[in-house]
This record gives structure tokens, sequence and C-alpha cells, in this order.
């Protein structure tokens, strides 16, 4: 079974910047599509960022420009630089991983944004 463990999740203030990192249990090579989703209270769990084994990467139009997915192979890691961070970025941020007819979630990071 694979696990993705989120950290770097926690109290900014607006225009702040963290970065999360998903770590996964085994190689990330084999996974057609990592992704970040977030969850605020009340709503439904939203697409952030996405990066396929071959490289190619979506944001969605709420965090293009600020934040940024990348990959690190060798370490077995997925990040999600996020900068000029806004009140309504608060959520629970997942890492999602996909490879053929399977689909892995990690337990979620806290992010809080104060303005």
């Amino acid at each position: 079974q694979v696990q993705l463990v989120e950290s770097g999740g926690g109290l900014v203030q607006a225009g702040g910047s963290l970065r999360l990192s998903c770590a996964a249990s085994r190689s990330i090579f084999m996974f057609n599509v990592m992704d970040w989703y977030r969850q605020a209270p009340g709503k439904q769990r939203d697409l952030v960022a996405t990066i396929t084994s071959g490289g190619r990467i979506n944001y969605a139009d709420s965090v293009k420009g600020r934040f940024t997915i990348s990959r690190d192979n060798a370490k077995n890691t997925v990040y999600l630089q996020m900068d000029s961070l806004k009140p309504e970025d608060t959520a629970v941020y997942y890492c999602h991983a996909f490879e053929t007819a399977r689909a892995y979630w990690g337990q979620g990071t806290q992010v809080t944004v104060s303005s």
C-alpha cells in the first residue's frame, strides 16, 4: 500500500509563502499523475495543481501565477510552492497520486492565511 505524507502547512499572513511537500513511500516515477487538492470548511475538494509523469503541469485559475508544482523523482516527493497567499487559500491541502486503476490520498495538511 502506497502512503503519501504531506507536510509544510501552517499559519501565514496574507502575502506570505509556504511550501508543501508530499513524500511517497515508494518511487513516484510510476504515477501517471500527481496532484494537489484543497478543501475549505463546508466546501467541496477542489483540484489546485497537477503534474504528470511527462512533466505536463496545470493549475486552477485561482492559483495561476502564485503557486508552483514540482516533483523530485529522486526524493519521491512532490512540492507545492505557494506565494502571495490570500485568506481564500485557507484550506486543508491534500496530495493525490494516480496510477493505472489506483488512486492514493494523503492525510492532508492545514494551511491558514490570516488577513
